[in-house]
């Protein structure tokens, strides 16, 4: 079996728990215990794969509590961040899941003792609270603890069935596959609720190449809206893990979503020192303030959400603002974070952020922020993109690269990536393909002119023209309406005129010879 069948028939299988299992559970609430258990899932193999080491005269789960060493624990806790005992492995818990009375309180306990393994460590803060959503004793499972047990076991067993492959044979990443592929359809089904943290896998997957575009090596990677990681994700699949070389960074205001961002790190097996997700308010309260420059950036920021702006009189003096001289409306954060990801880019860098078009033609503060990274010729491309590509919103959206390394180069690129041939329609969304992606690449790549697709506009001009950065300012839209002759037309209804002419004669000739046999 190919790994993309596979995947295909995991997909199924996983769509089917979810959709068998949660009974009166709103779906969007529901997927915190299918992820969650599916999390459940990989720690444990993973764990008892670094346990057992390759040596099959060992099986990890069927060994007793008794036998690990305090040696033992602390070693383990060092190097994979957490540690399980025997006991409290998936495979075991899943055994008895159906006839066990105490099974949701069993696996609360289970959950705070795994959290619980990494306090004092340097893992800590990347373990700590990774469980909190999956609240084994939500009445959202039910009311009483029958019923509560009766659907854990059902989700516990239906992840149990699943064949995920094994480590030796490299197909456990197909776990992350599962996970994203749970959030992508949540995200679907639940509109705007489940898509505004969800960016489709298409869309990361240009993001992360125009970010990381020819570039062999990269310090560190970052994303200050990290939603559920799956941009951060991206680079990792598009590139091999080498090229990063201090990791994966990112914060994330919602606390649920931050949850799944860290479990995603696992899940793709991004070791808990390789990743840094931060929870909290990224313009008000921003982290990795010390780790920065970061030579890429991707991001898709919340669109024209609120924040503080003028009603905090220290944000004009934050250095991420000062230099633009004016803060972002207080109802559209949207170049706050832009400005944000500029700050924390390096000298050499590219940062490739997810943008509502209206900032790049608006007036008031934002047209003063657009002059400013206009002036500093810190835009090195805009590419606007098909609409319906995201769930919940039909925007056609804007991709902007800002780069701080342009040299001599004093233009900024349009692309027009929003017409027939970019994308794909499925279903009620639009999608790129990998040969879309490829053919934006190769543009980006090659900065040639290309008529309605594709245009390098001199910062000069973008001045004069009040620094409107809307592609559709400087790339003209194909006309695809079939062109008419003129003079052929003409000619054509000078046939018709005389024709008719001879018809109404003919008419007049055949009512008097009809009015003579009367007489």
């Amino acid at each position: 079996m190919t790994s993309n069948t596979q995947r295909a028939q995991l997909q199924a299988q996983i769509w089917k728990i979810a959709n068998d299992v949660r009974g009166a559970v709103d779906g969007w609430d529901f997927k915190q215990f299918v992820l969650g258990t599916l999390f459940y899932r990989f720690i444990s193999e993973n764990f008892a794969d670094y346990i057992e080491g390759g040596d099959e005269s060992i099986d990890y789960a069927s060994l007793p509590d008794s036998v690990i060493t305090p040696e033992i624990k602390d070693d383990a806790i060092k190097t994979k961040g957490y540690f399980i005992y025997p006991s409290q492995l998936f495979e075991n818990v899943a055994k008895a899941a159906g006839n066990n009375p105490n099974l949701n309180t069993d696996l609360k306990n289970i959950f705070t003792s795994i959290e619980a393994s990494a306090v004092g460590y340097d893992s800590e803060n990347n373990i700590k609270g990774l469980f909190a959503d999956f609240d084994t004793t939500s009445t959202r499972l039910g009311n009483t603890v029958e019923d509560k047990n009766s659907r854990l076991a059902a989700v516990i067993k239906g992840v149990e069935r699943l064949n995920f492959g094994s480590f030796e044979d490299n197909q456990i990443d197909l776990f992350g596959d599962a996970y994203e592929f749970l959030i992508h359809n949540y995200a679907a089904n639940a509109g705007k609720s489940g898509g505004e943290f969800f960016t489709p896998q298409c869309v990361s997957k240009l993001i992360a190449r125009l970010a990381l575009h020819n570039q062999t090596a990269i310090n560190k990677i970052y994303d200050p809206a990290a939603g559920s990681g799956s941009l951060l994700l991206q680079a990792k699949k598009q590139f091999d893990e080498h090229i990063i070389e201090e990791g994966f960074f990112g914060q994330e205001i919602n606390h649920t979503t931050y949850n799944l961002a860290r479990m995603n790190m696992f899940l793709h097996n991004i070791n808990y020192d390789k990743f840094h997700i931060a929870l909290g308010n990224t313009l008000r309260d921003p982290q990795f303030g010390d780790d920065k420059p970061f030579d890429a950036i991707v991001s898709n920021p919340p669109y024209s959400v609120s924040w503080d702006g003028s009603d905090d009189p220290t944000l004009i003096n934050d250095d991420r603002f000062a230099p633009a001289g004016v803060l972002a409306p207080k109802s559209k954060a949207d170049f706050a974070f832009v400005l944000h990801a500029l700050s924390y880019l390096s000298g050499r860098g590219k940062a490739a952020i997810v943008c509502f078009p209206g900032i790049f033609y608006r007036g008031g503060a934002e047209q003063k922020i657009r002059k400013y990274l206009v002036d500093n010729n810190y835009v090195k491309t805009i590419i606007s993109l098909p609409s319906n590509l995201f769930y919940g919103t039909s925007i056609a959206v804007n991709i902007l690269v800002l780069s701080k390394s342009k040299g001599n180069d004093t233009t900024v690129q349009f692309i027009n990536a929003s017409g027939e041939g970019f994308f794909t329609k499925e279903t009620n969304n639009n999608i790129l393909e990998d040969k879309h992606i490829d053919r934006i690449i190769g543009i980006f790549d090659a900065k040639e002119n290309i008529d309605y697709v594709a245009k390098s506009i001199d910062n000069k001009v973008i001045a004069e023209n009040d620094y409107n950065l809307s592609v559709s300012s400087y790339i003209e839209v194909e006309d695809t309406r079939p062109k008419t002759d003129i003079k052929e037309l003409n000619e054509r209804i000078r046939r018709i005129v005389a024709r008719e002419n001879e018809l109404r004669t003919e008419i007049d000739k055949i009512v008097a010879e009809l009015e003579e046999d009367e007489l």
